[in-house]
């Protein structure tokens, strides 16, 4: 059974603001994460960014975090200031805009969410390995499709 503790506290428990360059590497990046096929143009996108499996995991503070107001049928979040490396997403359109994820009695979500690369979940959030994508140095863009 899938349950969404594991993306609402993730989420609406990370710090929104963005940390400085990362130390020493003397390169950094930027990612832009497109959200697209949005259905109901209300509320906001909360979304999650992770740099590491263990990070991804149910307990742990995400590397960064975004709310992003939903207007049409996308919604974009930037992060600046990245460390190149492997990064996965999680995410939920709050569509009622109340900062939490709607569910049912039983903890299914009632509110679309998503994850990078469209990864699906699997009895719970989708694997690190299907969501995980690289950030390189410079301009980095994904898209996800929520639903």
């Amino acid at each position: 059974m899938l349950t969404i503790p594991f993306l609402l506290a993730a989420i609406t428990s990370a710090a929104l603001a963005t940390p400085p360059d990362a130390e020493g590497s003397g390169h950094t990046a930027s990612l832009e994460v497109r959200f697209e096929g949005i259905e109901v143009p209300s509320g906001q996108v909360m979304l999650a960014l992770f740099d590491s499996e263990s990070a991804y995991g149910e307990d742990e503070e995400p590397v960064r975090a975004a709310t992003v107001r939903v207007e049409s049928d996308q919604a974009i979040a930037q992060f600046t200031g990245l460390a190149p490396g492997s990064y996965a997403v999680k995410a939920f359109h709050d569509i009622d805009g109340d900062g939490q994820m709607a569910t049912n009695p039983f903890g299914l979500p009632l509110e679309p969410f998503a994850f990078s690369n469209n990864a699906k979940p699997e009895g719970g959030p989708a694997r690190w390995e299907a969501a995980r994508f690289a950030v390189e140095p410079g301009v980095n863009r994904i898209s996800i499709t929520i639903k």
